[in-house]
């Protein structure tokens, strides 16, 4: 097992020399770029939004969307008058002309960086989680049931050895 083991640590030593001769790579990275609204010539209608054929999931998946970024509506799956504004909003926000509508490029937008801000709250929430693991003294309620009975039972072992000890 430790030959093995032996011989993949060499192999991979062998074969990371290749790379590092090569260099940096010269080719350019695909980026997210914030939107540009000289780029985007078509103004979002209700008729836009409609060529989208957004379902009743994916309106609250842009709700959802809309919330996770700080513009708060209802998630209901409707584009009521408060979602409207909410997207409005964000529109302005974005420096697209606020019309309350979406078209399929300002969706892919504000999806693209719902699902940035949602991985962005989910390593925060493991980051919080990592340091308060510990913090709990005992560990929480089975902890410290697991404790008391420890502590009841060894005190019983500790009288009874010592009977049995003479």
């Amino acid at each position: 097992m430790r030959a093995l083991i032996l011989a993949l640590s060499i192999l991979a030593i062998v074969g990371s020399g290749h790379s590092a001769r090569a260099g940096l790579s010269s080719t350019p990275r695909e980026t997210l770029a914030p939107a540009d609204t000289t780029t985007v010539t078509d103004e979002a209608t209700q008729e836009t939004e409609e060529q989208i054929g957004l379902t009743k999931a994916k309106r609250r998946s842009v709700q959802r969307g809309l919330t996770r970024l700080g513009f708060d509506t209802k998630v209901n799956g409707k584009f009521d008058e408060s979602t409207r504004a909410a997207i409005a909003r964000w529109q302005e926000e974005h420096g697209y002309p606020t019309t309350g509508f979406l078209n399929a490029a300002q969706h892919k937008v504000l999806t693209d960086a719902a699902a940035e801000a949602r991985k962005s709250d989910r390593q925060d929430r493991r980051r919080a989680g990592r340091g308060t693991r510990y913090s709990r003294g005992v560990g929480g309620p089975i902890g410290a049931v697991g404790g008391a009975v420890r502590g009841v039972v060894g005190g019983v072992g500790g009288v009874v050895g010592g009977l049995f000890r003479r």
